[in-house]
């Protein structure tokens, strides 16, 4: 498995999640997919107010 995969439980409302999904399969997406899009919209929002984040890379 790639490295550079984290694996991080999401805990959410049964329902909401059922209709997120939903609507993840209405775009040809899965669910996790859908995640990591809105992840990475709001990182890019914030650095484009913020500056870049430095992280670690370890």
């Amino acid at each position: 498995m790639d490295n550079n995969i984290l694996r991080y439980t999401l805990r959410v409302n049964r329902t909401l999640f059922q209709k997120f999904r939903y609507i993840a399969d209405y775009d040809g997406r899965s669910a996790n997919r859908d995640i990591e899009q809105y992840i990475k919209q709001r990182v890019k929002r914030f650095e484009e107010k913020h500056g870049e984040i430095e992280v670690d890379k370890n």
